[in-house]
């Protein structure tokens, strides 16, 4: 049987108080996870940062930080890639203090080069990222490089696999929504899913997977426009998705990117419960 978690992406929609008391009301919700959002810059204090910490402890609510949006470590611009250094430096910093067991960041962008020298120049941004953590003595942190929605975007699923394996501290962040814009409506049903999550344990041997999933309106650039799970006009699918979260085995947070961040996280957790308690009746 799967461990899943359901959650938002950032701060309720109905939720008016700091961030650091957001995973009592997540709790009081029925969900079970949160993913903090510093996209436009790590502004959390230390203080704060353990305040959101010993809330998520108390109420059960498992903590991920999605790092700022600004990253580029493939840049073609040498001090765009030590600003996104020193930013994912705070965001390890501020993920070992709130407690985070993922810190979620987009790769880079392609930009004039290959996907191959693109890739070269991440990996060396990331060594740089770790030796500088290392003498600061940040430990308490694993980041999620997640796969990207647009074609000029570094990070799609094979990608994001060989960073994973490349570095200790690393473990993927899954987007669906992205997958499926990037490849133009690939995900159909319930073997589509199945393939994602059999390569993920074929070529990094693991069974636990953070990952985002809305609805996603995309073009031949790949990701446009996220919508409400409940807009059956876009994909991905989402009942063959939960089906294969609830049969294979694997330990899944399931962070919504839709709208509706907490509301449809609310739908995705309820057709999960229903698609168990009807398993149980056969």
């Amino acid at each position: 049987m799967s461990n899943v978690r359901f959650g938002p992406a950032g701060r309720p929609i109905n939720f008016k108080g700091n961030a650091k008391d957001a995973c009592t009301y997540i709790k009081e919700e029925g969900l079970e996870a949160y993913e903090y959002q510093a996209t436009y810059g790590v502004k959390i204090s230390k203080q704060s940062a353990i305040e959101l910490k010993q809330d998520s402890e108390d109420n059960d609510v498992l903590v991920s930080m999605h790092a700022p949006y600004y990253i580029n470590l493939s840049s073609n611009k040498d001090d765009v890639i030590e600003r996104s250094i020193q930013r994912l430096i705070q965001a390890a910093k501020a993920s070992e203090w709130m407690g985070a067991y993922r810190t979620v960041f987009h790769p880079g962008f392609y930009t004039n080069y290959t996907s191959n020298e693109a890739m070269d120049r991440c990996k060396n941004a990331i060594k740089q990222i770790m030796d500088k953590l290392e003498v600061l003595g940040v430990e308490n942190y694993y980041f999620a490089p997640e796969t990207t929605g647009k074609r000029s975007q570094l990070g799609n699923l094979d990608e994001i696999i060989e960073i994973c394996r490349s570095f200790d501290h690393f473990e993927p962040t899954v987007d669906f929504a992205h997958v499926y814009a990037r490849s133009r409506g690939k995900i159909n049903k319930r073997e589509d899913y199945n393939q994602i999550f059999q390569k993920l344990e074929d070529e990094l041997g693991i069974k636990s997977l953070h990952s985002h999933f809305t609805h996603i309106e995309y073009t031949d650039a790949g990701e446009r426009k996220h919508h409400k799970l409940l807009d059956d006009n876009y994909g991905p699918p989402l009942q063959p998705f939960i089906e294969e979260i609830a049969e294979c085995g694997w330990n899944i947070t399931v962070i919504c990117e839709s709208p509706l961040i907490d509301q449809d996280a609310l739908v995705m957790k309820k057709m999960y419960s229903q698609f168990l308690a009807n398993k149980k009746k056969i």
